[in-house]
């Protein structure tokens, strides 16, 4: 009989470590603007989040199979449906602007709460949810 396999890959402990600080930095930018989209007058850039997408887009494959892609796969997936959900909710701006503010304070919320969820996770080195 043959031992089973892990589906993990094994990373060495600088590799780990390398893939931990681009979380680290990349769950940092997202708070930035997180915390930014949440409190009124404390706008983060746009920027912030474009640039930590493209680090996790470019550095994605780094992490495959390990515990850490998906964290990468959290990240993305958070960026991308919050993006969506922006979007779509737009016309509520244009309809009148309590709804808009409404839906994108629901949206910021939810996004606020990827990243603190994923962070907590990446610190405890504990896999997020596929």
């Amino acid at each position: 009989m043959t031992e089973p396999t892990s589906s993990l890959t094994v990373v060495d402990a600088q590799a780990d470590a390398s893939l931990r600080t681009i979380g680290h930095i990349s769950y940092a930018l997202h708070a930035i603007v997180a915390i930014g989209a949440v409190l009124p007058g404390a706008q983060g850039s746009v920027l912030l989040l474009l640039a930590a997408f493209i680090l996790d887009l470019v550095k994605r494959g780094d992490a495959a199979g390990t515990w850490q892609e998906s964290h990468f796969r959290w990240r993305i997936r958070s960026v991308v449906f919050a993006a969506i959900a922006y979007t779509v909710t737009i016309p509520l701006w244009v309809l009148l602007v309590l709804p808009g503010w409404i839906a994108w304070a629901i949206i910021s919320i939810w996004f606020l709460y990827r990243v603190v969820r994923g962070w907590l996770a990446l610190n405890d080195r504990r896999p997020m949810p596929i």
